[in-house]
């Protein structure tokens, strides 16, 4: 499975319009933040490695109303305890 982020931007006013129909539209979006700063939402994707992540954001989440501009952070690897990470043994 790949991972990625995606800040999203909205038309003013429309980030919550915008949250509910990225999480009941697109699938597969485990989560989305309403966020503080420049974007107003953060999207969590996780797809199957053959996925080609611009073209998934271009021709899905780009179709979404409202929504204005966006920027994609791909995610390598995952650091946690249940993923048998315990922390710095330096």
């Amino acid at each position: 499975m790949r991972t990625f982020f995606v800040f999203i931007k909205c038309k003013l006013g429309r980030a919550y319009d915008v949250a509910a129909n990225v999480v009941e539209n697109v699938d597969p979006c485990p989560s989305i933040f309403s966020i503080s700063g420049e974007y107003d939402l953060i999207a969590h994707f996780s797809v199957d490695n053959n996925l080609d992540i611009g073209r998934f954001v271009n021709e899905t989440l780009h179709q979404v109303q409202d929504i204005v501009d966006t920027k994609t952070i791909i995610a390598f690897n995952t650091f946690s305890k249940d993923q048998g990470f315990d922390g710095d043994d330096g």
